[in-house]
């Protein structure tokens, strides 16, 4: 009997809505508006991919959504609280003091990377750029914040003095997010765990949850050769891969999202992204999903592109979707072996970032 994966129940029905695991080597667009359960429905799916595939799980989460996915629900039946519990999960948290803290070697990173977080041009600033290659040269072991720039001042090279002023102008080295002898995230992603969080909510700055979320894709694509099966889910993908980014570390980040969406299939890095609007997600990643899952959405503009790029989900099917309660959606594609509208399934383990409530009197 083939494996599947129970995500709740077909609407209108007492039959379960199965997944087919094994087609997860295949990218997943998940998508619904603000309210719709998107996220909570999310969680369903790899509480569920947990319990039954050996498939590590990589979450990117600039909402702090899925800090608490080790944390079984009281309520979680005996069978599933025991299965999960035997589960290896590790949270890497980006507020100071709060469990593992994420962290990063700035010269573990490519060089095109520590030029975009530092904002260098390879032409337009090249004395500075070649600053960087030249640090690697000099076999520098220590480099990262105050270290490194107490080397970049050691000499009287004043390029070097450049890079560290620019340093401390754009106040990388306030960043609480440096490694120093401490752990950096790309070796606890190597770790293989069943599931790593990479909690991306508690930065002051954006270029900080960036800067994250790059080293850890750099990382695997860097390492893709191995061709260790993995599932990439990247929650607020509008975050993290925009349709118009701006900035050299946005463009750069994008760019890598939008590499692996098209490459990174035969090599075992498969990406789920989830986000409100398809709009909101470069088409050159979106165009590369072939499974979706669409909750409540409204917009009838957002509906149309959704039937242009994923044809395999019929156009009825797509504007029930604007009627959908909380918790239903439609699955299409690869996994769903029909297109199928469910109501996803209670949670096992806690949610990290819940509504808040409106106080009453």
């Amino acid at each position: 009997m083939a494996p599947t994966l129970p995500i709740g129940a077909l609407l209108n029905s007492a039959n379960p809505a199965l997944l087919d695991p094994r087609k997860l080597n295949r990218h997943t667009f998940w998508c619904g508006q603000s309210g719709s359960g998107k996220t909570y429905a999310l969680g369903v799916l790899l509480e569920q991919v947990l319990l039954h595939t050996r498939l590590p799980i990589v979450v990117l989460d600039p909402n702090s959504d899925f800090v608490r996915l080790g944390e079984i629900r009281d309520d979680a039946p005996a069978t599933d609280a025991a299965t999960l519990a035997d589960r290896t999960i590790r949270v890497l948290h980006s507020k100071p003091g709060v469990g593992e803290q994420l962290r990063i070697r700035f010269f573990g990173m490519d060089v095109r990377s520590r030029a975009a977080i530092l904002k260098l041009h390879p032409i337009h600033d090249a004395a500075e750029y070649n600053t960087l290659l030249r640090a690697e040269g000099r076999g520098v072991e220590i480099l990262d914040g105050e270290p490194l720039i107490q080397w970049l001042r050691s000499g009287d090279d004043p390029d070097l003095h450049a890079i560290a002023l620019r340093l401390e102008n754009l106040g990388v080295t306030d960043w609480d997010l440096w490694a120093y002898e401490n752990e950096d995230v790309t070796e606890v992603v190597d770790e293989k765990a069943d599931a790593t969080v990479i909690d991306l909510g508690s930065f002051d700055a954006k270029e900080q949850m960036q800067t994250a979320a790059l080293a850890v894709l750099e990382h695997l694509w860097n390492h893709r050769h191995e061709r260790t099966g993995r599932l990439i889910v990247i929650d607020e993908a509008h975050n993290l891969c925009s349709p118009n980014p701006s900035t050299p570390l946005e463009k750069l980040l994008t760019e890598r999202i939008v590499q692996i969406a098209a490459e990174g299939r035969k090599y075992g890095i498969w990406l789920l992204l989830s986000t409100q609007r398809p709009s909101k997600v470069h088409p050159n990643a979106l165009s590369q999903c072939d499974n979706l899952a669409l909750m409540r959405m409204s917009s009838a503009h957002d509906l149309a592109e959704l039937g242009l790029v994923f044809g395999y989900a019929p156009a009825d099917l797509l504007e029930r979707a604007m009627h959908f309660t909380q918790g239903q959606a439609l699955f299409a594609g690869g996994f769903a072996p029909e297109p199928q509208l469910i109501q996803v399934g209670s949670r096992l383990t806690e949610e990290g970032g819940s509504d808040v409530a409106v106080p009453l009197r």
